[in-house]
């Protein structure tokens, strides 16, 4: 055996196995875990369920006292569609939190991203 048959063997089986780590990893996300040099992706959940909520009491409280202020019917319509807002809020954080806000969007257009390279050519 000469050094020279072991080189490309090895170098043959070194590339193999990189390209399945990668293909692994793409398949189960742990790729972008490892590129974004920390796991980001719960503190985004948690500032996206926060801002979620809020925008939603927001909308809620802006819409209640545009129609009281149009009514005149202070300040009854801007409580009620406070609590609309939050249960709108709750609702869509559930549905993040669950994960079924996927079927439209961002979470759909990333799981196709996702699917056309690990079934491209």
């Amino acid at each position: 055996m000469s050094s020279g048959d072991e080189g490309p063997n090895l170098d043959d089986l070194g590339a193999r196995l990189q390209a399945a780590r990668a293909r692994e990893a793409a398949e189960t996300g742990q790729d972008r875990v490892r590129s974004g040099g920390g796991n980001n992706a719960g503190m985004g959940l948690g500032f996206r369920i926060a801002i979620e909520l809020v925008v939603n009491i927001v909308v809620g409280t802006g819409i209640g006292y545009l129609l009281d202020w149009w009514l005149g019917t202070k300040p009854w319509l801007m409580v009620v569609f406070v609590f609309l807002g939050a249960a709108a809020g709750v609702m869509n954080i559930y549905r993040v939190a669950k994960g079924l806000d996927d079927s439209v969007g961002l979470g759909q257009a990333s799981r196709r991203g996702k699917n056309d390279q690990t079934n491209g050519p």
